[in-house]
Formats: C-alpha cells, structure tokens, sequence
C-alpha cells in the first residue's frame, strides 16, 4: 500500500530531517490536519498522542515518488525507531486519515504516532503543544 506520510515535526519543510529526508523524494508537501490526536513536546521533537475524544495535530501530507517509497518507508521506520510488533517503539506507524487543508478531503495516510509507553507517560506528565502545531511553539 503506498500511502502518502504525514509529517508533523523534524520532517516538515524548514525543519532539520525534511531536507536530510524528504527532499527530492516526494511528489508534494500539502498542509493538512490529523484529528483525534494531541501533539506532545519531546526531547527536539513531537509525539502526536491519539486522542478519541478531540484534538488536532497540523502538518503535511507527502506522498512519496513512486521509485523512492520503498526506500523511504524503511528510513522513516528506522528514524522513528518504529519495529512493527514491538511494544517499546518509540512511534509506531499507523493508517489515519488525514483533511487536505486547501479542499477539505479526507485522504488516507501512514502516521507515526507515540508508542504505548511513551503515549502513557506523556498523557501523564507530558506538555501539550498548543494548537497541534509544531512550528513557532
């Protein structure tokens, strides 16, 4: 399933592993919103904690250039420290959907959300970042 990502921190336009990344390997960057989920301060970047009863983490949707997918799914793993199975991943990568901004439609999208243990220690100590957005925080 080739899926676009939704970036909501260090891989966003201007941030520090956009470039390292992303650049060159997707065909677009369209801000767009994931909701039903809180965004979390970490240490030098977020956590987007999922949240059923509201919230909203903003970012992008990326969808890969078909000959780079592959290659970047298993980099974004490795870079969230994501291993699928495994309860102590730091993220793991999950099928949302996410709203395109400029027209409203909700479209498919692999998402790195907190791990379980990190997502409980955030929700029970962790600091929110106002509004979901990562930038200017």
């Amino acid at each position: 399933m080739t899926l676009p990502f939704f970036v909501y921190g260090t891989l966003r336009p201007g941030e520090v592993n956009h470039d390292l990344f992303l650049r060159g390997r997707v065909r677009s960057e369209e801000p767009g919103e994931l909701a039903d989920a809180v965004l979390y301060e970490g240490p030098g970047y977020p956590f987007a904690v999922e949240e059923p009863s509201g919230g909203v983490v903003r970012g992008e949707l990326v969808p890969a250039r078909p000959e780079a997918y592959a290659g970047l799914l298993a980099e974004l793993d490795r870079l969230e420290e994501y291993v699928p199975g495994d309860p102590r991943s730091l993220y793991v990568r999950v099928e949302r959907k996410v709203v395109r901004a400029a027209d409203g439609v909700g479209v498919r999208a692999w998402v790195y959300v907190a791990g379980v243990e990190v997502a409980a220690r955030l929700r029970g100590a962790g600091r929110r970042v106002a509004g979901g957005e990562w930038r200017g925080r």
